[in-house]
């Protein structure tokens, strides 16, 4: 079996802290000699794992980017690390983080300088799930039989996705973290987060930046916001009944929880002993450590069943895994100056026999909650093997593929998909005839949602390259 190891980098940066790991990561053919070559990440190992940071900021909504910049040259130095020994990575730009100012100028910064990067903005569905990913939830859910929600709480967010059987099945954030309250060890209030202030109000916590705040005092914000942000996870309290809490969710009533596991920072923090003075609650100069006490000692008043994390506050992507083919121009529909593509994220849909239409839109509605930023091509349309298709079914597919399409972006003029059956010819001539959009459609290609493509330019008229890459965790 011929085996490919590539050392690939993972770098995240968040709300509060951002982090950089190395990894080598060992791809394998996993298809036999009788079906489309495929490959997969058989084996992974993190070589370097960098200090978790700060993320440094100018003021409330800035990225410091030269301090930031310095903060990843000085990892790449002391990673013994040269630009030409990476053939891959992941830039994952989170949370509150996504919508600084500058988050548009350090991704620009990182992509021309960092290689053959995926780099992206998660919005907080995104987040979700990747941290539920790294956390080790995403795996546990395959072995266990009931719903898993992994919370993954950081400085200004916990991020919360539901999965079982490996799928994922909602997400909902809450405007629930460490930060959003920061304390000096006198307990005087040095901000408040202006998402925190509405249920602050809410529920008649008056205070404000400058006043002194005894342990106890935080002690019962910190309490009630557990018992708030638990009770709607519990289906106690409805989701519209604490808008002042919830920062979005992907549905109207959350999935019943059978486990929990809790990453991120306040994650990490479980692990720790209860703060008993007030010294010890702010020494992070916020009040991360009396939230993460006070939400050990609520959990135990709800039935769910507590999961340890694999992972907690370094939950997330350590890598890129990447695989190259090239395809032939004649069965599949391209038009070459919407070429290349780089970096488009694959949403991907395992249709049964019946019903086309609803299960395209129910994708196609998780995939603009996950990449709704860019509306031109949001994210590309994968088709996992399904059986034979007569020309009529693909002419019916292909409608409703470009209705559904049409109706949650109706400014986008580019529809991409992917299929792993030989039909991209096809379905892209009747998405064509079908819908006034521009269509790449091509096939004998095998990919997983969540994987990201690259279509490149094709190839003497007659072939085009295509890079799939798959996000790794440890």
């Amino acid at each position: 079996m011929y085996n490919d190891v590539i050392k690939s980098i993972g770098i995240d940066i968040g709300t509060s802290t951002s982090k950089f790991m190395i990894s080598e990561l060992i791809l394998g053919r996993v298809s036999s000699h009788f079906a489309l070559p495929h490959f997969d990440i058989i084996d992974r190992k993190v070589t370097y794992v960098s200090e978790i940071i700060s993320t440094p900021l100018v003021n409330e909504e800035e990225i410091d980017l030269p301090l930031l910049v310095r903060w990843l040259e000085k990892e790449y130095r002391d990673a013994g690390l040269l630009l030409s020994d990476i053939k891959s990575g992941a830039v994952i730009i989170t949370g509150e983080t996504a919508i600084k100012k500058n988050a548009d100028a350090l991704i620009h910064y990182l992509a021309e300088r960092a290689g053959d990067f995926v780099v992206a903005i998660a919005g907080a569905s995104l987040e979700g799930v990747l941290a539920g990913r790294g956390s080790g939830a995403f795996e546990h859910s395959k072995k266990s039989k009931g719903t898993i929600a992994n919370i993954d709480i950081g400085g200004g967010t916990a991020n919360v996705v539901f999965f079982q059987q490996g799928k994922v099945l909602e997400t909902i954030t809450f405007h629930f973290g460490g930060r959003l309250l920061e304390i000096n060890e006198n307990g005087v209030v040095q901000s408040i987060s202006p998402s925190l202030k509405p249920w602050l109000a809410y529920k008649n916590f008056h205070i404000e930046k400058g006043n002194q705040l005894t342990l106890k005092e935080l002690g019962e914000i910190a309490a009630e916001l557990c018992t708030d942000m638990l009770n709607v996870l519990s289906g106690k309290k409805s989701i519209s009944s604490l808008d002042t809490l919830v920062h979005s969710t992907s549905c109207d009533t959350l999935p019943p929880i059978k486990e929990v596991m809790i990453s991120g920072g306040i994650g990490r923090l479980l692990d720790e002993p209860s703060p008993t003075t007030l010294k010890e609650a702010t020494k992070y100069q916020d009040f991360g450590p009396i939230l993460a006490a006070e939400l050990s000692n609520t959990l135990n008043r709800y039935p769910f069943k507590v999961i340890k994390a694999a992972r907690t506050s370094r939950a997330t992507v350590i890598g890129v895994g990447m695989q190259s083919t090239k395809i032939s121009g004649s069965t599949i529909t391209i038009q070459p100056h919407l070429l290349p593509l780089r970096n488009v994220p694959i949403v991907k849909i395992q249709l049964a026999e019946m019903n086309f239409d609803q299960q395209i839109e129910n994708a196609i509605i998780k995939g603009k909650e996950l990449f709704q930023p860019n509306e031109r091509l949001p994210f590309a349309l994968g088709l996992g093997a399904i059986p034979y298709l007569s020309y009529k079914q693909i002419k019916e597919l292909a409608l409703g593929i470009g209705n559904q399409y049409t109706k949650y972006f109706p400014h986008s003029l580019v529809l991409a998909v992917v299929c792993e059956n030989d039909m991209g010819k096809a379905l892209g001539q009747s998405l064509r005839l079908q819908h006034k959009l521009e269509v790449i459609c091509i096939d004998q290609v095998i990919i997983e949602h969540g994987d990201y493509i690259d279509i490149g330019e094709p190839l003497n008229d007659t072939m085009v390259p295509v890079i799939v890459k798959t996000l790794a965790f440890s």
